[in-house]
């Protein structure tokens, strides 16, 4: 970028300001896709939204790409999806609910600066909701409760109030209320400006639905709901008005309060309200602190980024690699030419591009908030940092311990080429990490390590259906795994822990030391067996080249 076409400093601010960046999450089940469909529908960027369920009349969602996705109805990859809506640039981040691919969710967290919390309005929260939730407090990242399927037999709304403050100890604001639930549900009642949305229902909930607004006490209202589901709404409004809370944005900002909205995504019930009112209240892109304490405005002119997911063939058409980049600060300019500080490497920007699932549009520039993908073969891993100073370094993606252990076997040597490529493939995206026995003679079944065992299964499909290359998986006999270095700086590479019943070491891509150990009870005897080792479940970071 030459200094001529270098954005000034107003240009800066009012991009950024108006960019939104946030990712959905829920526990399984909730209406998390659903939902990322329709404020894609009421968002302009789809006519019809898809069907989770995908019928064989119906499209399957925008945001589930991966065939084994549309297979089982779930999301098991982090999707991007933006597109441009009453003045804001929305990104919207949509992620695993499945447990056992939390760790490419929580990496999305660290690309976001709000959350929309999805819960099931008839379970209430569930446990993968708790775990998601106390990522975004630690992260101090706003969140924005919808309480899903009123349209189903929902638990009491205050009760949902309770235990939002009760089990997750955050305050809640409810900015509507529900006017019943299940078959008496009607529609939802905006408490800041005292008006009743009354829907009409559609078929699947595929078009954006017909609505009125009324006051509360307007006879249309009367007449639609019965007198008991009126009766007692008018009395839970009563009670949130006697409460005498107010709205208090900076406790929202802060991640200390919660603005909760009620409806029903499948059926449109107050899907506008939450996307109009949620994109008038989160945060703009915030600073973000790089190595050494340094604070990164989002309104610098020095552009800086990192990598918060790699994934491949998303295009089976092209067997191309997308590394997708959280600008930071600055502006980004396809072509441009940036450095991978942890290389040292100047990499030309050439193939940027914006993804809405499967379709792609070329990126020309981007703004801090915005998410891109960088197409190429790169040698970009998870959390690295691209920045026009060389100085500037992110350490934002959380790095997790496997919990599962698999021996990888290839069914035909006369395609091992493609298995080494898929699973080269899948190892950069961290779908799985790969272990190096140290006692390891010859040519080594590839040992891995995995999160949950779901994400075995998906590797295995990938590499059959992407690659061609069918693979048998041979179970490990660990549950843990332990990155070990001497606490003593002057013991050399050559000195090992002492061993306890069943522990086995290896060593992790970049060379560091692991101990696979059974269970609990080995891994305490090891640990006092080993004070004088730093034993930790965070793998260390991979060492800059020199």
């Amino acid at each position: 970028m030459s200094a001529s076409d270098a954005p000034t400093a107003a240009e800066l601010k009012r991009e950024v300001a108006r960019r939104r960046s946030f990712a959905i999450i829920s526990h399984p089940d909730a209406g998390k896709t659903t939902l990322t469909e329709k404020f894609l529908l009421y968002g302009g960027a789809l006519n019809q939204a898809g069907s989770v369920t995908a019928r064989k009349n119906q499209r399957a969602t925008t945001s589930d790409w991966m065939e084994l996705e549309k297979q089982r109805g779930i999301s098991i990859s982090s999707t991007v999806l933006q597109f441009e809506y009453k003045g804001c640039m929305v990104n919207i981040l949509d992620t695993p609910g499945h447990k056992d691919f939390s760790e490419d969710t929580y990496r999305v967290l660290t690309a976001v600066d709000a959350a929309v919390m999805v819960v099931d309005a008839g379970k209430g929260i569930e446990s993968q909701t708790r775990k998601l939730f106390e990522v975004c407090r630690r992260r101090g990242v706003p969140i924005f409760t919808f309480m899903n399927k009123l349209d189903r037999p929902a638990r009491p709304p205050l009760e949902l109030l309770d235990e939002l403050e009760s089990v997750l100890g955050i305050a809640a604001y409810p900015l509507n209320w529900p006017l019943g639930d299940g078959p008496r549900f009607k529609g939802v009642f905006d408490r800041e400006h005292g008006q009743v949305h009354l829907f009409e229902k559609t078929p699947g909930g595929a078009y954006r639905a017909a609505e009125s607004v009324k006051d509360i006490h307007d006879p249309i209202v009367t007449q639609t709901l019965d007198e008991g589901t009126y009766r007692q709404v008018c009395d839970e409004l009563e009670l949130l008005e006697g409460a005498g809370a107010d709205f208090d944005i900076s406790a929202v900002e802060a991640g200390e309060l919660t603005p909760v909205f009620f409806g029903s995504a499948a059926n449109n019930f107050g899907v506008q309200l939450l996307l109009d009112r949620f994109l008038e209240l989160a945060p703009p892109p915030a600073s973000r602190e790089s190595g050494g304490g340094k604070l990164i405005e989002p309104t610098s002119p020095e552009f800086t980024a990192f990598v918060f997911k790699i994934q491949a063939n998303m295009n089976p058409k092209h067997r191309d690699r997308v590394s997708f980049i959280r600008i930071v600060s600055g502006k980004f300019e396809r072509d441009m030419t940036v450095v991978h500080t942890r290389t040292g490497e100047r990499v030309r920007l050439s193939n940027s591009q914006r993804l809405f699932a499967q379709e792609r549009e070329t990126v020309d520039d981007a703004y801090a908030g915005d998410v891109a993908g960088l197409v190429g073969n790169h040698d970009f891993l998870i959390g690295d940092t691209l920045s026009s100073d060389p100085k500037v370094s992110f350490d934002e993606i959380p790095r997790f311990a496997p919990e599962c252990f698999a021996y990888l076997h290839n069914r035909s040597t006369a395609k091992y080429k493609r298995f080494q490529a898929g699973l080269e493939q899948m190892l950069k995206e961290g779908v799985v990490t790969e272990f190096t026995l140290l006692d390891a003679i010859g040519i080594a079944v590839p040992l891995l390590g995995a999160v949950g065992p779901l994400q075995f299964e998906v590797l295995q499909h990938r590499l059959e259906n992407e690659y061609g290359a069918e693979t048998r998986l041979e179970n490990g006999t660990w549950s843990f795994a332990r990155w070990m270095r001497p606490k003593d700086p002057e013991k050399t590479g050559e000195d090992l822990p002492a061993l306890s019943m069943g522990v086995t070491l290896a060593r992790d891509v970049h060379g560091a030391l692991v101990a696979l150990i059974p269970h609990e009870w080995a891994l305490k005897t090891f640990t006092d067996k080993n004070e004088d080792w730093e034993i930790t479940d965070q793998p260390f970071p991979p060492p800059a080249k020199s």
